[in-house]
């Protein structure tokens, strides 16, 4: 699924035009992108987490050559799923989980 058909999904289940949808799904992105870039996390519950990570420097090795190399560290977004969004995913895996739990 593309951001348009995403936009005509969120237009119809919501009786909205593809403008006003386009720009609710503008707003929702850029307001989780600035609290990500300030350090926030972002919970939608049952969705997933939307945060920042370090990534320590480290050695890496180049492909073609073998040469070593270093990266440099690094802050990048990462998105954890949430446990509905998990059970959506993968039903068997929820079931065996909830299951265990029961235990």
């Amino acid at each position: 699924m593309n951001r348009a058909e995403l936009v005509e999904i969120l237009a119809s289940k919501n009786d909205l035009s593809k403008t006003a949808a386009n720009a609710v799904l503008e707003t929702l992105i850029e307001t989780i992108q600035v609290a990500v870039k300030k350090g926030d996390a972002v919970q939608l519950v049952g969705f997933g987490t939307f945060k920042s990570a370090k990534r320590a420097a480290r050695t890496g090795k180049n492909p073609a050559t073998g040469a070593a190399l270093k990266i440099p560290a690094a802050t990048v977004p990462k998105f954890v799923a949430g446990a509905k969004f998990k059970a959506v995913v993968d039903p068997k895996a929820a079931k065996r989980k909830a299951e265990k739990a029961g235990k």
